[in-house]
């Protein structure tokens, strides 16, 4: 609950309504009133509307992370084209809100790294009032299309997948920085988040090991049709805090001091600046998320992790597709990589001889991938410790990939598929089956004794 003098002496503040203004452009608006939200939908058109809400004893104010030609034609009977009609773009928001604050500012360091990772700069961090942090990445920062489909209309599957990928491959350092900030005291993490052992481990080989994944909150349900976010320098009824903008680079030093209205500040690092957005510099972002997501669907249930060979396959028993990713390319060298790592584990080849072969075909490549990209990549597979295989092969009719489907090896132009293929689903099963099938014709080596 939030006093009314309190509210009202926070948004009375001129720089604050011109912030929460700028953020409101093109977005369905909420106020809410401690524990009721206001009608919707709802806009902001002047610094006024602010304070005459706050007035009546609004107590914060949401904004929607899409973005509408018209928010007030918004109507929950809409059916998905007529909001598609409606809707001129989204942006990203990942919503961390961890039960521990700094676990929060661990995550959300972590998330912006790999944001900045895929190539995307226009990245800003707000605090969120209470536990947790909001990062995000404006719409301008997208391509307009990815596969003759308009982003516009990607909402909210591209966003989500996008979470759920930066989930993905932050989750290992997450659970290592937790495990040093606590000095490795496992019963510093079980009293903070008042979680159980058995919640915070799993068995792996026979070990209890930590998951991270039970206290690492980034709820991608909530990237849903019309969901609203709470706005920058607004009040969080809780915790009495304003939701702050901040340096994305200095997250690790915010404290929740720096948010106390009286303390409040404007930060220079506005939250979701367009301005600041460059068109595509988020389209490595988009692509790779989009293919994660399809390896993960095209997975079969139960083999997405599985043991790999102990004795490495040798090169002669490639499938046609790794052979000519190998002989270098000229587009997708970055899929390619996602490719190439995942099968020559799943073969059974060792990180040095995996980095090795890496090495030899980006030396292929038209234009190489920077190698500190390239080792990075190596260097996340190598910690994540787990076997994931390739993606599966496309769907066939007599051995000829089905056309307009989405699929590595076809957007890769490189599914030549010869006789063996029609037998697997996966290039590494074609490696492994093969091997099997040689090994089974080999006649078993007679014993000294018997041949004496």
């Amino acid at each position: 609950m939030i006093p009314l003098n309190v509210s009202l002496s926070h948004y009375k503040r001129k720089d604050v309504q011109e912030e929460i203004l700028e953020n409101a452009k093109d977005r369905e608006i909420a106020a809410k009133f401690n524990d009721n939200f206001g009608k919707r939908p709802d806009v902001l058109r002047h610094a006024s509307d602010i304070l005459e809400l706050a007035k009546q004893g609004a107590t914060s104010f949401h904004a929607s992370e899409e973005l509408w030609r018209n928010p007030l034609q918004l109507d929950t009977s809409m059916k998905r084209q007529e909001l598609e009609r409606l809707r001129i773009g989204w942006d990203l928001m990942i919503d961390i809100d961890c039960a521990v604050f700094e676990y929060s500012k661990i995550a959300a360091d972590l998330v912006i790294k790999a944001l900045k990772f895929h190539k995307a700069k226009s990245i800003s961090c707000k605090f969120s009032g209470n536990k947790g942090f909001h990062i995000g990445v404006p719409f301008e920062a997208f391509p307009e299309k990815v596969k003759n489909e308009e982003i516009k209309n990607m909402f909210p599957d591209a966003p989500r997948k996008i979470a759920l990928y930066i989930k993905h491959m932050i989750l290992p350092e997450f659970g290592k920085s937790i495990l040093e900030f606590e000095k490795n005291d496992f019963n510093a993490i079980l009293e903070k988040t008042g979680k159980s052992p058995s919640e915070l481990l799993y068995m792996e080989n026979k070990t209890k090991k930590f998951n991270p994944e039970s206290i690492l909150q980034m709820d991608t349900l909530l990237i849903s049709p019309r969901h609203l976010y709470r706005m920058p320098y607004s009040l969080h009824e809780k915790s009495g805090l304003a939701s702050t903008p901040l340096n994305p680079e200095k997250v690790m030093l915010f404290k929740k001091e720096f948010a106390l209205p009286k303390n409040v500040r404007i930060s220079r690092h506005r939250f979701l600046d367009r301005d600041c957005a460059e068109r595509d510099e988020a389209k490595q972002l988009l692509t790779e998320a989009l293919d994660f997501s399809i390896k993960e669907e095209n997975a079969p249930q139960g083999e997405r992790e599985f043991e790999a060979p102990k004795i490495a396959l040798p090169e002669e028993l490639f499938p046609p597709c790794i052979k000519s990713i190998l002989s270098g390319l000229e587009d997708g060298k970055k899929r390619a990589l996602f490719v190439l790592v995942n099968y020559f584990t799943s073969i059974g080849w060792d990180y040095d001889m995996i980095e090795k072969k890496l090495k030899e075909w980006n030396a292929r490549n038209r234009e190489p991938l920077r190698e500190v990209n390239l080792l990075g990549q190596l260097k996340y597979h190598r910690q994540m410790q787990k076997k994931i295989l390739p993606p599966n092969c496309p769907k066939r009719e007599n051995n000829i990939p089905l056309i307009n489907q989405q699929n590595y090896y076809t957007d890769l132009r490189v599914c030549n598929p010869d006789s063996f293929c029609t037998r697997i689903k996966n290039p590494a099963q074609y490696t492994s089956k093969k091997a099997w099938m040689m090994n089974r014709g080999k006649k078993p080596e007679k014993k000294k004794d018997d041949q004496a």
